[in-house]
């Protein structure tokens, strides 16, 4: 298909689009007790309109539909190309929100904005000594070497620890949405999520990988340039950088230090640091990360893009940790406009969008946040997506599946799992604390799956199962407020219901060690599988 054809095919489901979402304000101002901003809700309309026409635009544009192309976009994304959709894909409503989230609150503070140098060092750690091996075997999924070394029913069991991730983080960076677009736009929360969700997963369904990559390059654009421009105006109206550093200085105290403090943390200390590791090490065994990684060209390419993505992760960060110490030194909201100061700290980068900005700049650091959450939703359904097809559907209940049924089925799954994570964003409140508890589950459980199977050549599927067993055990063990899990285990250092003690990596760490040890145990029962390249 040449590419006037697909260009003129896809204008009228993107005009259809822009109808509906007009026709939806207009009944939201006149039957609903929503207020609608109407400049940004039209900013709102031509943003989607535009991602929505360049993924479907990108997917008509190849002859042919393949498991290949909708999964690794026949392993040709350009380097370029690649370092934007790893970007884009990390630094999701999540990683923006939050980071202003924690900077704004007084129980957290900078200290505790671990996610900017984590998952950037995830990437950087990843690209080093994972994506080199990945490539070169050429995987499809990261599930593939878990499946090769372990068995198809092993690899079945720690697919389910990689769904909940992918849908944990993509309903918290559409709950992240939500709130901005609730406080900037008058829309109430509910509509907000399931607009922008439906809105993704059409245009992820059609077009697959590439249309995820090429709208991504769009998406950290708005994302990068919207937050730029916000915090000369933002600064402006709290007197300045170095004013706004005092005062939040004087708020936070010792939280306002970047470094971990012992006489600040006291007992917080070990847990900050199992955060940390959980963040560093969780960030890597994820689909959504090495399917940038498999669609590479070659090996050399996939280092560099992981490595070159790390350090734009930490650099897109730091306009979200200014908003956040701005939001913390404003005199008076009121006197802004708004009714209130933010009822939590989660509103506070809508906030200062909105009362900060100018109302045209405004509408532009909103765009930077929908292209924040739009480029994380879409990577993230893609890939849980990808690895129910290809690791579960595939070799599990249809072992003879044709290309091109394979492909139907990746597209239906985009749809089922999409809209799981939009009615479970529908019920979420906090951002931060359900973005943490995607890494929590990767890191305990599938980090050391992954570890075992890449450099383990005598890990078996008796070690896996063992290990996965303790961690799972082990981790659960300590309970989890955002699951309303009670703590089982009496670990040391339990406090205001927490467990302090670092536990996720005890989980973590004893999982690694059983699957060694058993693994060494069992080798007469369970031969070990060697790794092929596909």
């Amino acid at each position: 298909m040449n590419s006037g054809y697909a260009l003129l095919k896809n204008l009228k489901p993107t005009l259809i689009l822009i109808a509906a979402l007009a026709v939806t304000g207009i009944i939201l101002y006149y039957f609903t007790d929503s207020n609608v901003f109407w400049p940004g809700y039209i900013s709102m309309i031509v943003f989607y309109a535009i991602i929505f026409f360049m993924g479907t635009y990108a997917g008509n544009l190849k002859k042919e539909s393949s498991v290949a192309e909708v999964m690794l976009a026949g392993r040709n994304i350009p380097l370029w190309i690649a370092i934007f959709t790893m970007s884009a894909t990390w630094v999701g409503g999540g990683y923006i929100n939050g980071a202003a989230e924690y900077t704004h609150d007084s129980n957290y503070g900078l200290m505790w904005v671990q996610a900017p140098w984590g998952y950037s060092l995830s990437l950087i750690i990843g690209g080093l000594f994972f994506a080199r091996k990945m490539r070169t075997y050429r995987f499809k999924t990261m599930l593939d070497p878990l499946a090769q070394r372990f068995g198809t029913k092993m690899s079945a069991v720690l697919f389910l620890p990689a769904l909940l991730g992918e849908i944990f983080w993509t309903a918290a960076i559409l709950t992240a949405l939500g709130a901005t677009f609730a406080t900037i736009l008058g829309l109430d929360i509910q509509t907000a999520i399931i607009l922008s969700s439906l809105i993704a997963i059409a245009y992820t369904a059609v077009g697959g990988l590439w249309a995820v990559a090429l709208t991504d390059v769009i998406q950290l654009f708005f994302l990068l340039v919207g937050l730029v421009i916000v915090i000369p105006f933002a600064l402006k109206g709290v007197g300045g950088w170095d004013n706004a550093w005092s005062i939040y200085q004087e708020k936070m105290g010792d939280f306002a230090s970047v470094l971990p403090s012992r006489e600040a943390l006291g007992n917080y200390y070990p847990n900050w640091w199992d955060n940390m590791l959980l963040l560093v090490f969780g960030g890597i065994p994820w689909q959504v990360y090495f399917q940038r990684v498999l669609s590479s060209k070659n090996p050399k390419t996939a280092v560099r893009l992981s490595v070159i993505a790390g350090f734009v992760c930490f650099a897109a960060a730091i306009p979200a940790v200014m908003i956040g110490v701005i939001g913390t030194a404003v005199p008076s909201w009121e006197a802004l406009g708004a009714e209130s100061a933010p009822s939590e700290s989660a509103l506070i980068l809508p906030y200062v969008i909105r009362y900060l900005t100018p109302g045209v700049l405004a509408t532009v650091g909103l765009g930077a946040i929908a292209a924040a959450v739009m480029s994380s939703v879409d990577s993230s359904i893609l890939s849980a997506s990808s690895m129910a097809s290809w690791n579960i559907y595939r070799p599990l209940i249809k072992p003879n599946i044709n290309n091109k049924s394979l492909t139907k089925v990746i597209k239906k799954s985009i749809w089922i799992i999409g809209i799981t994570a939009t009615i479970l964003a529908l019920k979420i409140k906090s951002v931060y604390a359900l973005w943490f508890l995607c890494s929590d589950f990767v890191y305990t459980l599938l980090f050391p799956q992954l570890v075992t199977a890449l450099f383990d050549k005598k890990a078996n599927a008796i070690g896996s199962l063992a290990g996965f067993a303790v961690a799972f055990i082990l981790r659960m063990g300590g309970g989890d407020p955002t699951l309303g899990i009670p703590i089982i285990i009496k670990y040391p250092m339990i406090q205001d219901g927490l467990v302090l003690f670092p536990f996720r990596t005890l989980a973590m760490a004893s999982g690694l060690i059983t699957i060694i040890v058993v693994s060494r145990l069992t080798q007469k029962v369970s031969p070990p599988m060697a790794l092929r390249k596909e």
